[in-house]
């Protein structure tokens, strides 16, 4: 009889262990599209800035700056002074994007911080 409930046991923990792996590569799959609307989120309702679309796909650093000075200046949702709104924005894009930034994009991203200085004068 103790037999009959070791295999009896084993069976119930193997099943169990299945369906334990499918709910943790679910929960994992589901983990990651959330995180993807969290930034988009961030970006889209965020009180730091009403964002021109596309801002950070333009291709010059200096055009970049201009967009994010006219945004930090002209928003009414800010809670902080106009550049550290803009450079936060503009970290925030970087940071989140992470190692699927291509590099191209991440030195004009770069360049576009040294950019954004220069405007509000602050070298």
């Amino acid at each position: 009889m103790a037999h009959v409930r070791k295999t009896t046991h084993s069976r119930r923990t193997a099943a169990h262990r299945k369906t334990s792996a499918h709910r943790s590569s679910a929960r994992k799959s589901t983990e990651r599209a959330t995180s993807k609307r969290w930034s988009q989120r961030v970006t889209r309702e965020s009180d730091a800035l009403d964002l021109k679309r596309g801002v950070f796909k333009l291709t010059s650093p200096k055009r970049i700056a201009a967009s994010l000075k006219r945004s930090a200046e002209h928003s009414s949702r800010r809670k902080a002074g106009a550049y550290r709104s803009a450079l936060s924005m503009l970290t925030f894009y970087i940071n989140r994007a992470g190692k699927t930034l291509p590099k191209t994009q991440r030195t004009r991203l770069e360049k576009a911080k040294l950019e954004l200085k220069r405007a509000f004068g602050k070298e």
